[in-house]
């Protein structure tokens, strides 16, 4: 199965969770795009670079991620913290959006794993934006695994 990681990536803690999940799921079988690894890095650009190539950067990083969410079977969101990733928010749109827009999609699915107790509001993990455009939510990554193992033949794309 084709999964697009979407996770926050901006420090070494969540790239070695990022990092350490995507090798989990590898190990399974499935074929993995996890940005940090796979995507274009605007933190390479340097404090040297013009605004026009920062803009391309920006312009590139946007149409391969979004192009990869597309081509996925399945999203999976990672949500932790009080308020999940800004970027990671846009990915589960454009995947739902995509999905309910064109019947050939309607088996991906959009999943969330949120090992993270701290919510958006108490009582409530998600914003109802962001947890209503999930299938399923997780709350640790065996749960997660195992569903992948059951579910992943009959997730098509």
């Amino acid at each position: 199965m084709r999964i697009y990681f979407a996770a926050p990536l901006f420090n070494a803690a969540e790239q070695r969770f990022n990092a350490r999940l995507t090798w989990q799921l590898e190990e399974r079988g499935h074929s993995v795009f996890l940005p940090q690894r796979d995507g274009h890095e605007m933190a390479g650009m340097g404090d040297d670079a013009t605004p026009e190539q920062l803009a391309e950067m920006r312009r590139s990083v946007f149409t391969l991620d979004s192009s990869e969410v597309i081509a996925a079977d399945l999203v999976l969101a990672v949500l932790d913290g009080r308020v999940p990733d800004e970027g990671v928010c846009v990915e589960i749109g454009i995947a739902w959006a995509t999905r309910n827009a064109d019947p050939s999609r309607a088996n991906r699915r959009v999943v969330g794993l949120k090992t993270d107790a701290r919510a958006w509001l108490p009582g409530d993990d998600l914003n109802p934006m962001v947890g209503e455009a999930l299938d399923r939510l997780f709350t640790d990554e065996p749960a997660l695994l195992d569903w992948l193992a059951r579910a992943a033949p009959g997730i098509t794309g």
